[in-house]
């Protein structure tokens, strides 16, 4: 276990070793190129199934694509599909039917309620033929959801490895997400060469279930701070300052995270009144990874008072709207509260 960079597609021919559990074997050689194009020259082509085409989902197919597999896609909406097939992938009529038409599947859905869904439904993932078949959940779900499904698929012959990954559509679309992976030594060496395509780190950080638990913790200070820099902007309203200078000093602080330098810019702009801007991660998905954590920590008899306070916010922002708007709205939106009486 351990850290694992991503290949430097410039400095490596890939083929096959017979008899080899990997899809790729690496042999280093300075070549020139660093682009898809290129590694679409030096990888094997793969049929790889993407389910659930969110907005993780389908910018993973993106991906995926770009690099020279030949992708299939489900998605429960089936519209959601369009657009990649429109971009060369197949889509096929239900999560088994993804299984027996590709060599490996990467797993994304919203929430444990999916997962179960879609793994044990009726044409879910565990009725198909998954001997042989490497699965990869790349979902933020419950550690104990996790094991039990990438168990179930191990015992029916599957290779099971969990990567949820850190990072939203454009790192997912240039293959620069950071992967949290969890399973054995032998499944993560299959799966790391389809994972080198998607990400730009990959920290193998125990067995399965310790990817699902490590991603609830690097969310939860995240999704806790974007409630608290709603309170600092209350709390700074008297000053009348221009919302891109009061953000600016804030970002420029011991206490902003690394985000706040793609997205403060935007939420300057949605404090002086300008429309939504695009969503990368919405209020929904943060509110659900938020009492997925609160939830885990209650069935490890831990307490997080800080998560469930800023749960209930996110939570009051979806009722009034926003559930679909961007993660960092919930800032804003802390400031336009009317006071209680």
């Amino acid at each position: 276990m351990g850290t694992s960079k991503p290949i430097d597609y410039s400095a490596a021919f890939l083929f096959e070793v017979p008899g080899s559990n990997s899809p790729l074997v690496l042999q280093e050689l300075q070549i020139g190129g660093t682009g898809p194009d290129t590694i679409r020259s030096r990888v094997k082509t793969m049929k790889v199934g993407v389910c659930g085409t969110g907005r993780m989902g389908a910018s993973i197919a993106e991906r995926l694509i770009a690099v020279g597999h030949e992708v299939a896609v489900w998605n429960r909406d089936a519209a959601k599909t369009k657009p990649l097939v429109d971009a060369g992938a197949k889509a096929v009529a239900s999560p088994a039917a993804l299984v027996e038409g590709c060599d490996a599947v990467i797993v994304m859905l919203l929430n444990d309620a999916a997962t179960e869904a879609v793994y044990r439904g009726a044409n879910g993932l565990l009725k198909a033929k998954l001997a042989g078949k490497l699965v990869i959940d790349m979902s933020t779900i419950r550690p104990d959801t996790m094991v039990s499904v990438g168990q179930a698929a191990m015992r029916s012959g599957a290779a099971f490895v969990e990567c949820p990954v850190g990072g939203s559509k454009v790192p997912a679309r240039e293959g620069k997400l950071f992967g949290l992976v969890g399973g054995s030594e032998a499944d993560v060496a299959r799966a790391k060469p389809l994972l080198e395509q998607l990400c730009r780190r990959i920290e193998h950080v125990g067995p399965l279930g310790a990817g699902a638990t490590l991603k609830l913790a690097v969310n939860l200070p995240l999704l806790v701070y974007w409630q608290a820099l709603g309170e600092s902007l209350t709390i700074c309203k008297p000053l009348n300052l221009p919302p891109e200078r009061l953000i600016d000093i804030l970002s420029d602080t011991a206490g902003a995270p690394a985000a706040m330098k793609g997205r403060g810019a935007i939420i300057a702009k949605v404090l002086g009144g300008a429309p939504l801007g695009e969503t990368a991660f919405g209020i929904t998905a943060a509110k659900k990874d938020l009492a997925t954590a609160v939830q885990f920590a209650a069935s490890l008899h831990a307490e997080l008072p800080v998560a469930k306070s800023a749960l209930a916010c996110f939570e009051q922002a979806e009722a009034d709207g926003l559930g679909e708007a961007d993660a960092t709205t919930v800032s804003v939106h802390w400031t336009r509260r009317k006071p209680k009486s």
